[in-house]
C-alpha cells in the first residue's frame, strides 16, 4: 500500500535580513522535531496552500499576514511543502507563540552554520533539513 503524498505550506518571515525560526516541539509524529524550522502547517484535504498558511501562523505565533507570495515548492517522494515568503512587521515581543520551544530571528550566516543556540532549551539545536 503506498501512503499519500503529504502537502504542507511554510511561511518564510523575514524582518531586516533576517528570518524567524521555531525551535520545534519534541513530538516523534512530527517532522524534525526539536529542531529549528519555519512556521506552517498540513493541508487538509481540498484546501489550496494558502489555507493553512494563515491558518497556522496565527494560531503558532498570532500573527496574521499583511501580504504573502509564493516562493516555490518542492518535494520528495514523501512531502511536497508549498513555500511562500512574508514580511514581519511586529518585534518578536509583539508575537505570542503557542507552538514550540523558541522562536528567533536569524541571519542569512546563522542559518548556514546549520545549528542555533536556544536560549530557552540551553543548547544548541540543528536547523531541519528541509528549512535550511
Amino acid at each position: 500500500m503506498n501512503n499519500p503524498i503529504e502537502e504542507v505550506a511554510i511561511a518564510i518571515l523575514y524582518q531586516k535580513n533576517k528570518f524567524l525560526m521555531q525551535l520545534r516541539d519534541n513530538f516523534p509524529h512530527i517532522v524534525h522535531p526539536v529542531c529549528w524550522g519555519l512556521f506552517g502547517g498540513h493541508l487538509e484535504p481540498g484546501e489550496t496552500p494558502e489555507t493553512p498558511l494563515m491558518r497556522d501562523v496565527i494560531e503558532e505565533i498570532n500573527y496574521e499576514l499583511p501580504s504573502f507570495s509564493k516562493f516555490g515548492m518542492y518535494g520528495d517522494e514523501k512531502i511536497i511543502p508549498h513555500v511562500f515568503q512574508a514580511p514581519l512587521l511586529v518585534g518578536l515581543d509583539q508575537l505570542v507563540l503557542n507552538k514550540g520551544w523558541d522562536m528567533v530571528l536569524l541571519r542569512p550566516e546563522d542559518i548556514f552554520q546549520s545549528s542555533y543556540y536556544s536560549v530557552i532549551a540551553e543548547e544548541v539545536r540543528p536547523l531541519g533539513i528541509t528549512h535550511q
